[in-house]
């Protein structure tokens, strides 16, 4: 099988609790680096890459919003987190070789640049990782419908959705033995069924957009281009 992928710009969106490892609570710099390594290895075969990180790892705004604070509020001070979590993973692909450069929905110029789509369309064209932090900018939205939105504006071909199972499940495989493994799932099905790997929002922006969206294990070394190349194990919400 030719490893060229057929993508030529994927998106990978990479929640903040992978960054966790084994960990409870923050940042394991060892699976920092390695997811790091797989998104080099991605680029390194041609593809551009964006990033869109979430930052669940720091801060949980939806679950801080619900024990009494301000939703906005909390919605922000997640926004925040993902920022520390772009930074990191910029800093881990630079070092191991990668360009990367971390933009922010969230204008902070001293710390990262602003994110803006023709900053971001040029930092991919020139072979740069570009991860985009700060979800979209504004509360009420999770990272998911973020990457939805930035795969929509910047022409991506796939999104790649990196999680800790191999693929679209009929049910939760963790908490019920019977759930099926979907290859393929066409996004209104996902919406009708209730899939739950993307909130409805992002599957409903893909559909619009006529953007793909792959399924992977993101916990497991080299799973991102082994998904792409079709050596590894993944599911597709297909346009259709």
């Amino acid at each position: 099988m030719d490893d060229r992928p057929a993508w030529n710009r994927v998106l990978l969106k990479c929640s903040g609790e992978a960054l966790m490892g084994d960990g409870a609570f923050g940042i394991d710099f060892k699976t920092l680096e390695r997811i790091a390594g797989d998104i080099a290895e991605v680029r390194a075969l041609g593809v551009q890459v964006a990033v869109v990180v979430g930052g669940g790892n720091l801060f949980r705004g939806v679950k801080t919003a619900a024990s009494g604070m301000d939703r906005a509020s909390a919605d922000q001070m997640g926004m925040l987190a993902t920022v520390m979590n772009g930074l990191a993973l910029a800093d881990a692909l630079q070092r191991g070789g990668a360009p990367a450069v971390c933009m922010s929905a969230i204008p902070m110029t001293s710390v990262c640049p602003t994110y803006t789509r023709r900053d971001a369309v040029a930092a991919l064209e020139t072979g740069q990782v570009m991860i985009s932090s700060g979800g979209t900018g504004n509360p009420f939205f999770t990272t998911d419908t973020a990457a939805a939105l930035r795969a929509a504006e910047l022409g991506c071909d796939l999104l790649a959705k990196g999680t800790q199972v191999d693929g679209v499940y009929s049910a939760d495989p963790k908490t019920n033995p019977d759930a099926v493994r979907l290859e393929t799932i066409s996004h209104s099905d996902a919406l009708a069924r209730g899939i739950s790997v993307m909130d409805t929002a992002a599957i409903a922006l893909t559909q619009e957009n006529r953007i793909p969206v792959m399924v992977f294990d993101l916990h497991r070394k080299g799973g991102f281009a082994a998904a792409l190349t079709g050596r590894g194990r993944s599911s597709t919400i297909t346009v259709g």
